[in-house]
């Protein structure tokens, strides 16, 4: 990954508006090409072992550069990040995937399930409450704990879920609203050639879990 990426992503979260961006679109699109460029190399990795996404495109799986502002208090026009979903139906699949994000300080790696539908939710609560033992064999597993230790804290409700008991003895799993494992990436490694198969390692680490889920919701 070419530093011009996160240089390109900085000046652009001190300068987000549309004068700017159309001042600096060759910037943007030599940026944007990179990405996918670079994307397109990590779907052909990540194939070597989970080949459901060896059809899929990078095109398919990045998120356009554009805020939809229609509802929201923040009107900056552009995110300051790039990222990509990685599935066999890329960013339109629902299911588990792998997602790519680049962000100057706050790129992460992570696979899993990003906000679920509500059946599909309880989907993978129901697989996680009766094989509870193979999913924190999954979480605990030495190779996936060199780069996280356990699911990633984004959302939960605070009590036990619906048609679920609340003396379970890993009631706190079943709290998550997302299932979701993430690998935080400085900028050094994002802008090193360590970068060029670093989120095929990691995720290679998380196919057991995303596995896991994959059979909840199937």
């Amino acid at each position: 990954m070419k530093r011009d990426v996160l240089d390109f992503l900085s000046q652009l979260e001190n300068n987000n508006n549309r004068d700017w961006f159309h001042a600096h679109k060759d910037q943007y699109d030599a940026a944007k090409q990179e990405v996918e460029s670079y994307v397109n190399s990590i779907i052909h990795l990540i194939a070597g072992f989970d080949e459901s996404v060896r059809f899929v495109e990078a095109k398919e799986c990045m998120f356009r550069i554009f805020r939809d502002v229609r509802f929201a208090k923040d009107k900056s026009p552009y995110k300051t990040n790039m990222g990509a979903w990685i599935t066999q139906a890329g960013r339109k699949g629902t299911g588990p995937g792998y997602y790519i994000h680049l962000q100057p300080q706050g790129s992460f790696l992570s696979a899993g399930v990003y906000m679920p539908e509500p059946e599909q939710l309880k989907k993978m609560r129901k697989e996680i409450y009766y094989n509870v033992s193979e999913f924190l064999a999954i979480l605990n597993d030495k190779k996936l704990r060199k780069y996280c230790d356990g699911l990633s804290v984004i959302e939960k409700v605070k009590t036990a879920p619906k048609d679920f008991p609340k003396d379970f003895a890993e009631i706190d799993l079943l709290k998550h609203k997302h299932y979701i494992l993430t690998y935080p990436v400085g900028d050094e490694v994002v802008n090193s050639d360590l970068f060029n198969e670093l989120p095929a390692t990691v995720f290679k680490t998380m196919v057991p879990f995303n596995l896991f889920l994959k059979r909840a919701l199937d």
